[in-house]
């Protein structure tokens, strides 16, 4: 068996220790961006849901700001959000290379898309469950938490492994410019140096990653579904 994959993957058998190294990076900077991104993504789509027209909390202007400020950062693409974030990420974290320096430029490339898609999932929430809700005397925060939160758990779920698979292309792209992982890998080895075994194996990689992500969401909904 191990004949076989020298044989098949030859460049990548002299690699197993970097291949490794590149999977954790990536596994790192998903975590990491990815559970920020997840918290401010909330954070920012409740407010978005709360204070538009109609809203338990309508605030025309901060919806309006906010709004205007999402449609800017989701209509920059992914590679000059890059570029254009190098002095941000020195000043946040201290530098803009690494897999520590792309964890800036990946949660702001996420924040928008991620707090778009909560905002969509809280908008199904039946508007007679929140009528009812206010009619009983609830908090905005009690409804909030207990009716848009929590009856929107299944959608919340399905956005956020959207999200989290869209994530794994934006690592791979900051591996362009230095972010490491399996896109710097795929990349110095696959591309610049045509070890096209490379490119083959770390695609597999990233289909498993991708089926981890959607078997366990769908899981989550099958469990969290009424």
């Amino acid at each position: 068996m191990a004949d076989l994959f020298n044989t098949l993957f030859p460049h990548v058998a002299s690699k197993l220790d970097e291949l490794w190294l590149s999977t954790l990076q990536t596994l790192y900077m998903m975590l990491v961006s990815g559970g920020i991104a997840f918290l401010l993504g909330i954070i920012l789509g409740v407010t978005l849901i709360v204070t538009k027209q109609g809203g338990i909390l309508e605030k025309k202007i901060v919806f309006g700001i906010l709004d205007r400020l999402i449609n800017v950062f989701r209509s920059i693409p992914f590679v000059i959000l890059l570029a254009a974030l190098i002095p941000f990420s020195r000043f946040i974290v201290g530098t803009a290379i690494g897999t520590t320096g792309a964890i800036v430029p990946l949660v702001v490339g996420t924040v928008p898309f991620f707090s778009r898609q909560v905002e969509s999932a809280l908008s199904n929430v039946d508007k007679g469950l929140v009528e009812a809700a206010k009619s009983m005397g609830s908090s905005p925060l009690g409804i909030i938490f207990r009716v848009y939160l929590k009856e929107s758990i299944p959608a919340l779920v399905r956005v956020s492994q959207i999200t989290a698979i869209s994530l794994i292309g934006l690592t791979a792209m900051a591996g362009a410019i230095g972010g490491g992982g399996l896109g710097d890998f795929a990349i110095r080895y696959g591309h610049q140096r045509g070890q096209t075994d490379v490119t083959y194996i770390t695609i597999v990689v990233i289909l498993l990653m991708v089926s981890v992500i959607q078997k366990g969401g769908n899981y989550i909904i099958r469990k969290t579904s009424h």
